[in-house]
C-alpha cells in the first residue's frame, strides 16, 4: 500500500477497501444522507447558540449533546426542544 496509510490503523483500511468497492449509484444515497445529517446539526448548533435559554424546553447544553445521536437528535430539538 501506498505510504500515505503506513500510520493509519487496518480498520480505515478496510473502510477505504469497502467505499471503494462500492459502485457510483450505491454511493450518492450515503453522500446524501451524510449530508443531511451533517446539515441537520449544523443548523440545530445555530439555532441553539441564537436562541435565547427562555425559549428552550431543558438546557442548552442537553439539546447540543442529543444532537450527537444520528438521525433522531436535530429532529428531536426541531420538535419538541423550541418554544413556540
Amino acid at each position: 500500500m501506498s505510504k500515505k496509510f503506513d500510520g493509519v490503523p487496518s480498520i480505515f483500511h478496510s473502510l477505504r477497501a469497502d467505499w471503494l468497492d462500492l459502485s457510483t449509484e450505491q454511493r450518492f444515497p450515503i453522500i446524501g444522507a451524510v449530508l443531511a445529517e451533517l446539515s441537520g446539526k449544523i443548523a440545530t448548533w445555530i439555532s441553539l447558540y441564537r436562541r435565547p435559554a427562555e425559549k428552550i424546553r431543558g438546557p442548552k447544553w442537553v439539546w447540543f449533546l442529543l444532537t450527537f445521536i444520528n438521525g433522531i437528535g436535530p429532529a428531536l430539538y426541531w420538535s419538541f426542544g423550541r418554544k413556540k
